[in-house]
């Protein structure tokens, strides 16, 4: 019989500062200049606020953990224990301090003290020797690394961070992060200082990853300026008119649309454009706009400046589905454009110029000269790997000629792109002969085999200059969009897919402003300087079948189910990536593109339909899963993030075919959860959506469930369920130690982690006919337990509850409302008294916030139903703000308990039912209620202390 491990709890399996966590991951997506997402694109990577809380809670002992062991504890001392390590974490997440050593050594000895009592605890365990070795913290790896969010903060807290995944550019740029900057930290630099700069930076520098991050600044100018010398004569400056100050400007871009020849017969022999917007700028006292000229079968663009026309908004785009010919006014459907361009008569016409000029953004007419230049070029290479998959626009089947990852790209870029490409294998040997100069040794062992010499250094140089080829791709190619109010190109993935641009900017990569080489490297730079000193592996690893997570602590980000597709998306990189890199990491780029087959995402055109896809999901998931339960660390959790979306809540509560099945793949492992923690790691985008938007992640705090799980009936399971929730629920909304309240908007979300806690120790629950309950049924009874209850509120307030819920704010008869009202144990004309209705003409309405009056007051009513106090909080708050919500409050303390409760209660009815407006008035009074509550004390009228107090 195995010997059990005594674990402690976690903080994380107890409580968290959600707030400040939330606050900080939404912030952190405004932050660009030295953030690791800045060294490369990734897609839905987990903010490294979230990432570095997650870990860190995880691995700290909750104060209380001496009860989970069966002694007792002070509950005092461990209520200010607990907000001292909620101090810690408060400040940890922060981006200021990401880089603060004294915070993190702070935090890495807070993890080491909670390790040397777990070794403590299991100093007698057979395996002690191998598990609990005080000296030495366990490393976290991240099975599904991705961007790196989690490998880097494990990394920064003071972990051994390995990272795997499938994906070989996720793997390098795990590699790039936290692998190669270990290797050569607090090294000088030997490149060459650009020729613009007159001296190089301070010696005394160099500490940490700074050394390398100047380098790949250094040697990203001189690839450059050598590519400039080789294809600077295909991006001429531009000649500027008197009025912008005459002479050259250096061209910012050329802006194209795409032509096809027209289908009026009368000008088939004509190819037109296909423009979405004749709108250059709509910057303030910038409006510049295209007038086309026609003559006769000929037509041209100029430039004009002022208020543009209505009909210049559209261009020649008349309809979702359709363009207009320029000579004719010929309707031109997408499907004749798909066609015509699969058989490869799509031409590209040259719409105007942008160029600096002495006083900004200068548009100009282009000139025949200008568009010979761009399309007379012959590229050496072209990437033709096929990109099925990628194309955002395939839902209709149309694909409008985009068949290999090189038709993406004009032969002007592929060009610029090629030479960039090759001499980032070039740098090479130069980083080689200036190692040599500075009195390098070297060992002539390569950076993949884990040399660290010159030759090493040589091709980790290369790797980062590789990886800024791929990340101008986002830039330099012909999908991207014109950004009218910025004046500026929009990078092409700005979601995830590839949509399909009609018209593009082709940017100039020498112009020293977005798509220069120069910049790519000098921002890429700013995320190498931040990176830990620490050891750090990435490997290529398929997480069904790897070995790496034995004896680690495991935090990871899955894929989600059919949201994304990596593997095909990454293929846009990954063909550059492969032609730079492929000398130096032979192995990692040996297929033609990136893995797909055994990638976790359920595809349906990969696996032969949806219900197949589901399956493979499930089972490669549930596989991956397992492998987690049986080799992580016993002593710790394993946190699983799972990302959601708006339209995953529904009626039936927080659910769909996604978030089930993943579930179900987890439970199926052998992991019982015994938490889920709702995080908010996006930026709001509008007042409502910012206060009423569903948490964009939850984190899964999983343990492996006990070999000798027993199985309960569906009777027991909802016994055990009402229990539990009644426990955790107040526990929810109140807040707990100094900790804020759970949103409503998350609680659906939230009490997931008690309901699934019960359901998912036991080996099944069994329903009456023997068969086990399914993930979907246990979500939907834990959705109900939620929204079920209201006995504990007084009879009126019962009463609006069941109304509400039939009848929202809507007119009812009043014989239906007289049998509700009897039932509750009150009566219509009682309820209308107290304020809550009004009944004429044998109808029967409850009153809106906005109804109830504003001289009411609570001492001089005989009558107050929790009702009636809520709505009249929600007029106050809505009319005059927190402090007139918390003047009232102070005047009626006996109520602010089931206010709050109630609150609560419609909140999650209302999203139910979809009343979103109504939700959002009920959001909003509870997640002000610590501003009220404060107010309500500052009046001088202090009542009841509630839990909310800190």
């Amino acid at each position: 019989m195995t010997t059990p491990v005594k674990t402690p709890k976690k903080l994380i399996e107890v409580a968290l500062p959600l707030d400040d966590i939330n606050e900080a991951a939404a912030r952190e997506k405004s932050i660009r200049h030295g953030h690791p997402s800045t060294l490369h694109l990734w897609w839905a990577r987990r903010p490294l606020a979230a990432a570095r809380a997650v870990i860190f809670a995880q691995m700290v002992n909750d104060p209380g953990y001496e009860r989970a062991l069966g002694r007792g504890v002070n509950k005092e001392r461990a209520r200010v224990e607990r907000e001292r390590l909620f101090d810690i974490l408060r400040r940890l997440v922060q981006w200021e301090n990401s880089g603060n050593e004294a915070l993190l050594n702070e935090a890495h000895e807070e993890i080491r003290r909670s390790w040397r009592e777990t070794c403590e605890l299991n100093r007698n365990h057979p395996n002690a020797s191998e598990l609990f070795d005080p000296e030495t913290l366990p490393p976290l790896h991240d099975p599904f690394a991705g961007g790196g969010a989690i490998p880097i903060e494990a990394q920064r807290l003071g972990l051994e961070s390995f990272a795997s995944d499938l994906n070989p550019v996720a793997v390098l740029l795990n590699k790039a992060m936290i692998e190669i900057p270990p290797r050569f930290a607090n090294r000088a630099p030997i490149g060459p200082i650009p020729a613009i700069e007159k001296q190089a930076r301070l010696a005394d520098d160099w500490r940490g990853a700074q050394g390398l991050a100047e380098d790949v600044r250094r040697y990203g100018a001189w690839v450059r300026d050598e590519a400039f010398k080789r294809v600077g004569h295909l991006y001429p400056p531009a000649s500027l008119p008197a009025s912008h100050g005459g002479g050259v400007g250096t061209v910012i871009a050329w802006l194209w649309a795409r032509t096809v020849r027209s289908p009026n017969p009368v000008f088939a022999h004509v190819h037109v454009p296909l423009v979405s917007t004749f709108i250059l700028s709509s910057k303030a006292n910038k409006d510049t706009y295209l007038v086309p000229v026609i003559e006769g079968d000929q037509y041209r663009f100029e430039v004009h400046t002022g208020r543009p026309p209505a009909e210049a908004e559209n261009g020649t785009k008349v309809s979702r589905g359709s363009f207009r010919c320029l000579l004719s006014d010929t309707p031109i459907k997408y499907e004749y454009v798909d066609a015509e361009a699969n058989a490869g008569r799509v031409g590209f016409r040259l719409l105007a110029v942008v160029a600096d000029g002495p006083k900004g953004r200068v548009f100009l007419t282009p000139t025949p000269q200008m568009e010979s230049i761009a399309t007379s070029v012959e590229p050496i290479w072209k990437p033709e790997t096929a990109c099925r998959g990628t194309f955002a626009s395939n839902a209709q089947g149309r694909i409008y000629g985009f068949k290999v990852f090189g038709d993406y790209f004009t032969t002007r870029q592929l060009t610029a792109l090629t030479v960039l490409s090759d001499l980032a294998q070039e740098t090479r040997s130069k980083v080689k002969d200036d190692a040599a100069s500075a009195g390098w040794l070297d060992d002539s062992e390569s950076l993949d085999a884990g040399g660290s010499g010159v030759t090493a250094y040589a091709d980790a140089i290369a790797t980062y200059l590789g990886l800024a080829v791929s990340r101008s791709t986002n830039t330099i190619n012909a999908m991207a969009v014109w950004s009218q109010s910025r004046e500026q190109s929009v990078n092409l993935f700005s979601r995830q897919g590839i949509p399909m641009s009609w018209d593009f900017p082709e940017v100039n990569p020498f112009a020293g402003a977005a798509g220069d080489f120069a910049l790519t490297t000098r921002s890429m730079a700013k995320s190498i300087e931040t990176a830990s000193a620490r050891p750090g592996h990435a490997t290529q690893a398929d997480a069904q079948s790897q070995e790496i997570s034995r004896r680690k602590v495991v935090s990871t980000d899955p894929p989600y189910y059919d949201n994304i597709g990596y593997a095909d998306l990454s293929d846009f990189f990954y063909v550059w990536l492969r032609r730079a890199l492929r000398p130096i990491y032979p192995g990692l780029f040996a297929t033609m593109s990136v893995p797909k087959t055994e990638e976790l995402v359920a595809t349906p055109y990969r696996h032969g339909g949806k219900s197949a896809a589901e399956r493979f999901f499930l089972d490669g998931m549930t596989e991956a899963m397992r492998r987690l339960a049986e080799q992580a660390h016993p002593a710790f959790p394993t946190t699983i993030y799972y990302a959601f979306k708006q339209s995953d809540t529904s009626e039936a509560g927080t659910s769909n075919t996604g978030w089930e099945t993943f579930l179900a793949a987890v439970l199926k492992a052998g992991f019982a959860i015994s938490g889920t923690w709702p995080l908010r790691t996006e930026r709001p985008t509008g007042m409502k959506v910012g206060k009423n938007a569903l948490a964009s992640s939850i984190v899964l705090v999983c343990r492996k469930r006990e070999a000798d799980a027993p199985t309960v009936s569906r009777r027991e399971f909802l016994r055990e369920l009402k229990e539990e929730l009644a426990e955790a629920i107040p526990v929810m909304i109140g807040g707990a130690e100094g900790v804020s309240p759970v949103a409503p908007v998350d609680l659906a979300q939230a009490v997931i982690g008690p309901g699934m806690a019960v359901f998912s120790k036991y080996e099944a629950v069994l329903e009456a006919d023997g068969s086990p309950m399914t993930v979907h049924t246990a979500l939907t009874l834990i959705n109900k337990a939620l929204t079920e209850g209201g006995d504990d509120f007084d009879a009126d307030t019962q009463f609006c509850l069941a109304w509400f819920d039939e009848m929202n704010w809507g007119g009812g008869d009043f014989g239906k409302a007289d049998v509700l009202a009897r039932a509750k144990g009150t009566s219509v004309d009682g309820l209308r008294d107290a304020g809550v209705l009004v009944a004429t003409a044998g109808k029967v309405r409850l009153l809106k916030p906005s109804e109830y009056p504003e001289a009411w007051s609570p001492e001089l009513d005989s009558r107050t139903p929790v009702w009636e106090a809520l709505h009249q909080l929600i007029r106050a708050l809505q009319t005059d703000g927190e402090s007139a919500a918390g003047e009232l409050l102070a005047r009626m303390p006996e109520v602010a308990e089931s206010v709050r409760s109630l609150g609560y209660r419609l909140f999650t009815l209302c999203e139910r039912k979809g009343a979103t407006d109504d939700a959002f008035g009920y959001n909003a009074l509870v997640t002000s209620w610590l501003g009220i509550e404060a107010a309500s004390h500052a009046t001088g009228r202090v009542g009841t202390q509630t839990s909310l107090d800190i």
